[in-house]
């Protein structure tokens, strides 16, 4: 079968297109056709070399996609042939807590990934994608939507009337737009580009800020909360962005962790944790399978479809992360196998 794969991580994009053994499904696996993947960060910081977590090379890259299952191994009972379904990237994490052991068992860094024609998967990690989406839509549910969701819906607990603050316009903010509109909550998003905030405004935002234009913006976000704060923080910068997230959450709030790349002092006093009851959960992982399933229940409800800004072709895999990487992308990237 064709697949790409990354052979060492001594440099910048360092992977490859080959010609591997199709693979065969062992016990309660199945073998799918991939149909669609997905960038994430993950797969970037892979492909480059940065990735700080364990990895299991050679390693077929992405985690994310969507594929229609053609092979049943022994013991298989919860799909079918013929079946439309994305795999959990964590594939033992079905409920629960997560556990360390489940992390050994993650798709595109130790198990390999979706980047080629065929993909063994653990039927107990498998969900059934809404009819409605797209192959190229499906493909960006493993990653970004299910962190989006898990942390504001399954763990978060967001409520209708909760007032939700999204920092930038990622494919998790959208995602976490999205649900946060179709939960009846209120948005605001910071940006830089007001062109993007344009667009997010289309999709149900309902305040936001051009963060150059106003430097200040927690300020901001105070004024329009008339000073009680926002119910939900979703972090995606870390550092002196953090310090700001903590004056804007409300008495008893909730900040999620999502990203943390900025590593510079945060001037954060640690007594602000304490007065303000201020809860900071960091998210390490997407999601566990329940959580997924009731995802996809929401976005079969909804008819909502993920934004996919770009769908490149199997053969232009290099050129995908090429596009991301100049940062320009509204959504995600999607590539067609």
């Amino acid at each position: 079968m064709k697949a790409y794969e990354v052979q060492n991580v001594a440099g910048v994009n360092q992977f490859q297109q080959t010609e591997l053994p199709q693979p065969s499904p062992g016990f309660r696996q199945v073998l799918i056709k991939v149909k669609a993947t997905s960038i994430n960060d993950r797969d970037r910081m892979i492909a480059k070399g940065v990735y700080p977590f364990a990895l299991s090379l050679p390693l077929i890259p992405l985690s994310d996609g969507v594929g229609e299952i053609v092979a049943l191994g022994d013991g298989v009972t919860r799909v079918k042939l013929g079946d439309r379904v994305c795999g959990n990237f964590v594939q033992k994490w079905v409920s629960g807590e997560l556990s360390e052991w489940m992390t050994k068992f993650t798709l595109g860094s130790i198990l390999p990934g979706l980047l080629a024609e065929y993909a063994v998967l653990d039927e107990e990690s498998l969900v059934q994608v809404p009819e409605h989406l797209t192959d190229e839509e499906a493909a960006t549910l493993p990653s970004a939507a299910l962190t989006a969701w898990h942390s504001l819906l399954t763990e978060g607990g967001l409520q209708a009337g909760d007032t939700v603050l999204l920092q930038g316009t990622s494919a998790v903010s959208l995602f976490a737009l999205q649900f946060a509109h179709f939960a009846g909550a209120r948005v605001i998003i910071t940006s830089s580009s007001d062109a993007k905030l344009s667009r997010v405004k289309e999709l149900g935002a309902s305040d936001v800020i051009n963060y150059k234009q106003t430097p200040d913006w927690e300020q901001e976000v105070l004024q329009l909360t008339q000073g009680r704060g926002v119910d939900y923080v979703v972090e995606m910068s870390g550092g002196a962005s953090l310090a700001k997230s903590m004056q804007v959450v409300r008495l008893g709030g909730t900040i999620l962790m999502v990203g943390a790349q900025a590593v510079s002092d945060t001037g954060i006093n640690a007594l602000q944790f304490i007065l303000g009851r201020i809860r900071l959960r960091g998210i390490l992982t997407p999601g566990h399978r329940e959580s997924f399933e009731a995802m996809n229940r929401a976005i079969s409800i909804a008819k909502l479809h993920p934004i996919v800004d770009r769908v490149f072709e199997f053969e232009q895999a290099q050129e995908a992360f090429d596009y991301m990487n100049q940062g320009k992308y509204f959504g995600k990237i999607s590539i067609r196998v």
